[in-house]
This record gives structure tokens, C-alpha cells and sequence, in this order.
């Protein structure tokens, strides 16, 4: 069996109860077991219990958060439990949801009552995918009538939007889906990444990368839309031809661990194939480490802009340049450079600044 457990999220007025639909079509027909994970913020105010009837506003987050995970819980207990190849859990929005209706304080308060951190909550899923709310790009469509729960005007949407944007930012593979299209061609393009997700026809990673000028990390920190991760990756001993790494991904003691293969395809696309590991699997797979090559240590900035999902590596041997990547639905995609950010020049392609050969031998840097 196979299990994949994704978050479809959004602004409000996203087109989230129509895509819903769509998955359980679509996948359905394609040999998935489909299960959902209701939303829990709408059930629970439908039901009379709100951020306005309860004490405060915490006192709702914490029932709502507790909610959310347990029938997370119950649904992964279950789905194994099923005659199917193939499960994808789909969460009507995820934990990290939730943070983008309480302050500071309010969210470690939670934190607390849950006894989580931030990272295990977003990287216990594998996947989000965020749909953008309709007040922005498709405001002809913003519509407040069929939701009951949504209550939000225009302005307010776009800042919710933001906020659920900021509060996903850092997980290891987020997608954002925009209004540059009609909304069936939307649901279309969520459709493609999800399928691009799960591998199928084949698990094609398309990406950019850019040599830029070392940032200002006061400023890259104090933007509401960047996360930071530590990341670890060693590479292993490997057939020719392919590159097999393992990698510790998180930040103050709280990690992921995935084993990736990679095959080049062209100089932008190439055959990425991706599993989760415990970390008793990861330690045990460091066994069969490369010792021709050296861990790659970086810090990465995950940084959400202009719909698009941008990786920021810092690497402690460089002072004066960095590498950012971005990952594309397609290979003529045009990309904008987020402000702040000043590019040397673009060096996708270039083996040098891959990360398999930086492990054999670290760049100096460019003058």
C-alpha cells in the first residue's frame, strides 16, 4: 500500500469545494482509494461553535486544533486498514490553516496544548497545495453566498490569503495555483500538480536555478512570506547514472528525513523519485554514505511571491553569493526574480553548481 495524505487549501472563494469534487473524480478513475478529511472550521461553526460564541478566540483555536488532528488520526488509522494499492487522504485544510487566525502568542498557546511544534504539523503532510481566493484575479467571482462560515470581504480575503500563503511557507513541497486562467483550467492545473506529485506519468522535476548576490538575511527573515529550514543531504553510493541522497530537513531539533533518486532527463527536467524515512531508516541508510563526497549542509529560505514557490540555499562556505531555485510547471514558464533578490546569472544546467558536485569539491566563489 501507498499513502499520500495532501492539504488543499485556499483563500476564501478559492474554488475548494469544486476541486474537491474534481480529485474524487479524477483520481477515483485512475486506481486511487480517495478519502476526505472534512473541514473542521466549518463544521464546527455550523454546528454553533465559533471564535464569537466561545470564550475567546483561543479557546475555539485549541477545539479546533485538537478536532483537526483527530480525525486526521482516525482517517490514517483506518486508510490502512483498506484493500488499496493506492490511498490519497486529501485534508480539507490542515493544521498550519489554523495559524493564520491567531497572533503569536495565541499559536505557541496551541502549540502547547497539542504538545506539537510548528514543523511536525506542516511536514506531517506531504503535500499542499494552496488555490488562490477569487478576490484576487477573479474578483467577478468572489462571492460570499455559498458558505454559510465565509463571511470576509474582498479586502479581507486577500489578506487571508496571505496569511494561509505565509503560514504553509517552508513545507517541502507546496504548490500555489492562481487565477491567470478560467477556473476550470484552474482546477486543470491542480489536477497536473497533483499528478506531477504522486509520479505520474513519470515523477518529471522541472526546476530553474540562479547564482545571486548573498542577501540581506535581516530583511529575508523580517518578510511575512519566508520560512527558514536547516537542511543536511549526503549522498550515497549510486548505479551510474543516477544520484541517491538522503536528507535531514527541519529546524531547532524537530526533522524530516526523505531518500530521493534523481535522473537527468535535459538540462531543467529530470526523473525524481521521493520516499519518507523514519529517522531510524535515515540513520541506518548513512551506512551506505558516498565517502568521496561531503555532506552538503545549507540553510534554505523558503520564500512565497507572486504565486510562485522560490528555495534560497545559503552555504556556509560562500560570503558573497547564494543559490536560488525555482521549480516550474513547464519548461517556457516565465519566472519573475522576487525584489530584494539580485541574480549574478542564471546557471541552470551548469554541473558545477549542483549540489552532487558541490559535495565533491565546493566552488570558490565568483569574483
Amino acid at each position: 500500500m501507498k499513502l499520500w495524505k495532501i492539504v488543499i487549501t485556499g483563500g476564501p472563494c478559492a474554488g475548494k469545494t469544486t476541486a474537491l469534487s474534481w480529485i474524487e473524480n479524477y483520481f477515483s478513475q485512475r486506481g486511487y482509494r480517495v478519502l476526505f478529511v472534512s473541514e473542521t472550521a466549518t463544521e464546527l461553526i455550523s454546528g454553533g461553535l465559533a471564535p464569537w460564541t466561545a470564550g475567546t478566540n483561543l479557546d475555539y483555536q485549541k477545539c479546533q486544533v485538537r478536532l483537526q488532528l483527530a480525525k486526521e488520526r482516525i482517517f490514517e488509522q483506518g486508510a490502512r486498514t483498506m484493500d488499496a494499492e493506492k490511498i490519497l487522504l486529501i485534508c480539507d485544510r490542515g493544521a498550519l490553516d489554523n495559524k493564520a487566525y491567531m497572533n503569536d502568542e495565541e499559536w505557541q498557546a496551541v502549540l502547547k496544548d497539542v504538545g506539537s511544534n510548528e514543523i511536525d504539523l506542516r511536514d506531517n503532510y506531504d503535500a499542499v497545495f494552496h488555490l488562490v481566493t477569487a478576490a484576487r484575479g477573479a474578483e467577478e467571482a468572489y462571492t460570499l453566498s455559498n458558505n454559510a462560515a465565509r463571511t470576509e470581504t474582498i479586502e479581507q480575503a486577500r489578506s487571508l490569503d496571505d496569511k494561509l500563503i505565509a503560514a504553509w511557507t517552508g513545507h517541502p513541497h507546496m504548490r500555489i495555483i492562481d487565477n491567470s486562467t478560467e477556473f476550470e483550467e484552474k482546477l486543470e492545473r491542480l489536477m497536473a500538480e497533483i499528478l506531477s506529485f504522486l509520479g505520474e506519468p513519470d515523477p518529471f522535476e522541472i526546476e530553474r536555478k540562479y547564482l545571486i548576490e548573498y542577501p540581506d538575511l535581516d530583511w529575508l527573515e523580517a518578510q511575512p512570506n519566508v520560512s527558514k529550514v536547516e537542511i543536511i543531504q549526503t549522498y550515497l553510493n549510486s548505479p551510474q547514472n543516477v544520484q541517491i541522497r538522503v536528507r535531514q530537513r527541519g529546524m531547532d531539533g524537530h526533522y524530516i528525513y526523505t531518500r530521493t533518486e534523481k535522473r537527468a532527463v535535459s538540462e531543467t527536467r529530470r526523473v525524481e523519485i521521493e520516499e519518507r524515512l523514519t529517522q531510524e531508516e535515515y540513520l541506518r541508510q548513512l551506512m551506505d554514505a558516498d565517502i568521496t563526497a561531503h555532506p552538503i549542509r545549507k540553510t534554505r529560505y523558503c520564500l512565497a511571491e507572486d504565486n510562485r514557490y522560490f528555495e534560497l540555499d545559503i552555504y556556509p562556505q560562500w560570503k558573497r553569493q547564494a543559490i536560488l531555485e525555482i521549480e516550474l510547471r513547464n519548461e517556457e514558464e516565465e519566472i519573475r526574480i522576487p525584489a530584494g533578490i539580485k541574480v549574478i546569472r542564471e546557471v541552470t544546467g551548469e554541473k558545477q553548481y549542483k549540489n552532487y558536485e558541490l559535495a565533491h569539491h565546493m566552488l570558490e566563489e565568483e569574483a
